[in-house]
């Protein structure tokens, strides 16, 4: 028993520095590609310090790691398997009368204990660092448009705003927001602050109702407040905007920008507004299966790298064992655009991929250890 325990921590401690490694170069490698990516976007603003893109840059790694994490628990597990197979540890071990189960308990708890580590604390740190970043796109990198946001049930909106000067800005805030039968965004208790180009407040509107109209807001019973003024009614008053229903709803807060532990309150307040909540449900149930799918990766990788090197074909089984982590990637993202659709429950798309995957790492190490 103390020998199979021994064994296993080795196994774990072989297994946790190889994984952990593996992530770092892959998300190296990535991060890479995406400062290339974000210095090209810069090329044509001068105005744009690099040290910006260095930290939009940097907020990226922690996202990037939770994506990479179940191909780096996928190949750090290839390559330790193989390499305590081809020195012909784990062959004696088995030899020995341990079986592959014991010895893979802890390697397997430890890929588990990684994803867990990555859904409760990793992923706060990357949604807040994720947030950050898109803020810095939006201004230094980003062209035109408007930033929509919603908080505890409170519209907020910055836009441009041509009417008044060149290169206005127009804040839009609304205490209360419903979606009217699903073709109607409608608002209340409005509040509208007209901007010039230096951020100077030109007039503010208040109105207590609208809606979104074709290609404007459309405020009703509206009046309007110049700097030291009384208010002034001005009725119907339409304000242009480039937002459609759709772009508002894409433009609430991203999933990747919310952790997993403020999810079901946002979840919440979208199906209170009226708004679909399927991209936050499917992130939702993906960060709770993180763990499990951490741990199938690991008992994929031992079953496609733990075949004996005598009898041949090593670089084919560990062709094989990438080329199922691929499959299974591709099967989980068909998966998700079924999910975001509405096609498959969120709960199915999100674990359906897991299961497959557990059940053919569990066929897999069958056949290798009964044959």
């Amino acid at each position: 028993m103390s020998v199979s325990i021994t064994l296993s921590f080795y196994v774990a401690r072989q297994f946790t520095a190889m994984v952990l490694s593996m992530i770092a170069a892959l998300t190296g490698l990535v991060s890479l590609f995406d400062f290339i990516d974000l210095l090209r976007r810069v090329a044509t603003k001068p105005n744009v310090p690099t040290s910006v893109v260095l930290e939009i840059a940097g907020l990226h790694v922690p996202f990037f790691v939770m994506d990479i994490l179940p191909f780096g628990v996928l190949l750090g597990g290839i390559v330790c398997f193989w390499r305590l197979t081809r020195s012909s540890e784990l062959i004696v071990a088995r030899a020995a009368g341990i079986s592959a189960w014991q010895f893979l308990a802890a390697p397997l708890a430890c890929a588990i204990l990684i994803g867990t580590l990555a859904t409760g604390a990793l992923s706060p740190l990357s949604s807040m660092m994720y947030r950050r970043a898109e803020v810095l796109d939006q201004t230094y990198l980003s062209t035109g448009g408007g930033k929509l946001t919603l908080n505890g049930g409170d519209l907020w909106l910055r836009q441009i705003d041509t009417g008044l000067v060149p290169h206005g800005v127009a804040i839009l805030h609304a205490r209360a927001i419903h979606m009217q039968g699903r073709v109607r965004l409608e608002l209340q208790a409005i509040s509208i602050f007209r901007l010039d180009d230096r951020d100077r407040l030109l007039v503010r509107v208040e109105a207590p109702s609208g809606w979104l109209g074709d290609g404007a807001w459309i405020l009703v019973d509206a009046s309007t407040i110049l700097p030291d003024h009384l208010p002034r009614p001005a009725g119907r008053i339409s304000l242009p905007t480039d937002l459609t229903l759709s772009r508002v709803e894409e433009s609430f807060a991203s999933p990747d920008t919310l952790s997993v532990w403020a999810l079901p309150g946002f979840i919440r307040l979208l199906d209170r507004s009226g708004f679909s909540s399927l991209r936050h449900r499917l992130h939702f149930q993906t960060l709770l299966a993180l763990p499990i799918l951490a741990g199938t990766m690991a008992l994929v990788s031992a079953g496609f790298s733990m075949r004996p090197t005598r009898r041949g074909g090593v670089a084919r089984m560990i062709g094989s064992g990438v080329a199922a982590g691929f499959a299974l990637f591709s099967i989980s993202k068909i998966a998700e655009q079924f999910g975001e659709s509405g096609a498959l429950p969120t709960v199915m798309a999100a674990w359906a991929p897991t299961c497959a995957g557990l059940c053919l790492a569990v066929s897999l190490l069958l056949h290798l250890e009964d044959g």
